[in-house]
C-alpha cells in the first residue's frame, strides 16, 4: 500500500488516504513522486465526467516529477525523471513505460519539472504535429496565461512564429507579453476577431489553439487565414455550435481538428515524447524555455488547490508537492 489523494465517499473532498502501490512490469520504471500538477481534466474526473483510459490508475494526476526507485533500460535508481501520465500522479509512487520518461533538465526543481509534461506535450502535439506550425506563421492561443497557453507561447516563439494570445485580465495579458506574445487581446472587452484581423493586417492566423469551443466557433473560423487550422482541445464555452457555415471550410480550405492527449494510444504518446525531447528539452536547460509556475501547495491542500484552479486566477501551473 501507499499514500495517495483519494475522495471521501460522501463529500467527494480530496484527502490523503491509501491506495494499492503500483507493480511495474518489464520495461517500466517505478518512480517515487516528489511533485505533481493540477490540470482541468482533474476537476472533471473528480466530478465523474472524465474517466481515465482503460487500464490506467483511477487516482488523479496527469503528470509528475520524481526519482527512479526501480530502473529499466538506461534508467537507474536515483535518476531524476518527469513524465506524462494517464492517471496516478496524486500518489507517492507511479509506474511508467521507459519510453515516457524524460530527464529533468539541470537547474530545475521537482516542482518546476512537474509543470512541464502535460502542458508542453499538449502544446507540442497541437501546434506542430496537428497544426503543422512553421517558422514565419502566426498562431492564436486562447487562454494564453493558462498552463498550456504559457507553454504554447514559448514553443511557438522558439520556432520562429508570431503569437497572438487572449486572456481575461491585465496581469494575464502582461504575463503573455513577457513570455514573448507579439499581441494580446482581453476577451472580456468584446469580440476578439476584429483585433486578430487588425494584428494580422486582415490576413488571419494559420493555427488556433482553442479551449473554449462553441461560443468561439464563428469568430475562430473567421480569424483563420487561407489553409488555416482550428485545433479544438477544450469546451469551456460549450460543446454545440448553433450554426456551421461549411462554405467557409471549402472556400478557404480550412481544417477543424479535435484532439485529446490523454486518450492517445501509448505508442503515439511515446513517439510524441521522443520528438519533444529531441527538439525542445535542451532549451529548458539553457533557460530559453521555462515552466511557468503559479503556486505550490502541499498535497494535503489538494482540495483547496482545486478550488483555486476553479476560480481561474492562476497564471501557469498549480503544483502539488508530495511529502
Amino acid at each position: 500500500m501507499m499514500r495517495a489523494i483519494v475522495q471521501e465517499p460522501e463529500s467527494n473532498r480530496l484527502i490523503i488516504g491509501e491506495a494499492a502501490a503500483p507493480d511495474p512490469s518489464y520495461g517500466e520504471l517505478l518512480i517515487e513522486v516528489k511533485a505533481t500538477a493540477l490540470n482541468r481534466a482533474d476537476l472533471l474526473q473528480k466530478r465523474g465526467f472524465y474517466p481515465p483510459p482503460s487500464g490506467a490508475s483511477p487516482i488523479l494526476g496527469l503528470e509528475m516529477a520524481g526519482t527512479v526507485l526501480e530502473g529499466a533500460g538506461s534508467w537507474k535508481p536515483g535518476d531524476r525523471v518527469m513524465a506524462l501520465l494517464p492517471g496516478g500522479g496524486y500518489a507517492e509512487r507511479v509506474r511508467i513505460p521507459v519510453g515516457m520518461a524524460m530527464p529533468i533538465p539541470k537547474g530545475l526543481s521537482f516542482a518546476e519539472a512537474a509543470g512541464i509534461p502535460e502542458v508542453f506535450l499538449t502544446a507540442y502535439l497541437n501546434l506542430f504535429q496537428l497544426g503543422g506550425l512553421q517558422a514565419g506563421q502566426t498562431v492564436l492561443v486562447h487562454a494564453g496565461a493558462s498552463g498550456v497557453g504559457t507553454a504554447a507561447i514559448q514553443l511557438a516563439k522558439s520556432a520562429g512564429c508570431d503569437v497572438i494570445a487572449t486572456a481575461g485580465s491585465a496581469d494575464k495579458l502582461d504575463a503573455c507579453l513577457k513570455l514573448g506574445a507579439d499581441a494580446t487581446i482581453d476577451y472580456k472587452e468584446g469580440p476578439f476577431l476584429p483585433k486578430v484581423l487588425e494584428a494580422t493586417a486582415g490576413r488571419g492566423v494559420d493555427v488556433i489553439m482553442d479551449f473554449v469551443g462553441a461560443s468561439y466557433w464563428e469568430q475562430n473560423l473567421s480569424a483563420l487565414a487561407l489553409d488555416g487550422k482550428l485545433i479544438v482541445i477544450g469546451l469551456l464555452g460549450g460543446a454545440k455550435a448553433t450554426e456551421v457555415n461549411l462554405s467557409q471550410l471549402i472556400a478557404r480550405r480550412l481544417q477543424i481538428i479535435g484532439t485529446s492527449l490523454r486518450t492517445l494510444p501509448p505508442d503515439r504518446k511515446e513517439a510524441l515524447t521522443a520528438e519533444f525531447k529531441e527538439r525542445f528539452l535542451p532549451l529548458f536547460a539553457s533557460g530559453s524555455i521555462r515552466p511557468v509556475i503559479d503556486s505550490e501547495w502541499n498535497w494535503s491542500q489538494a482540495e483547496e488547490a482545486h478550488a483555486y484552479m476553479e476560480s481561474n486566477r492562476n497564471i501557469g501551473k498549480i503544483i502539488l508537492t508530495i511529502l
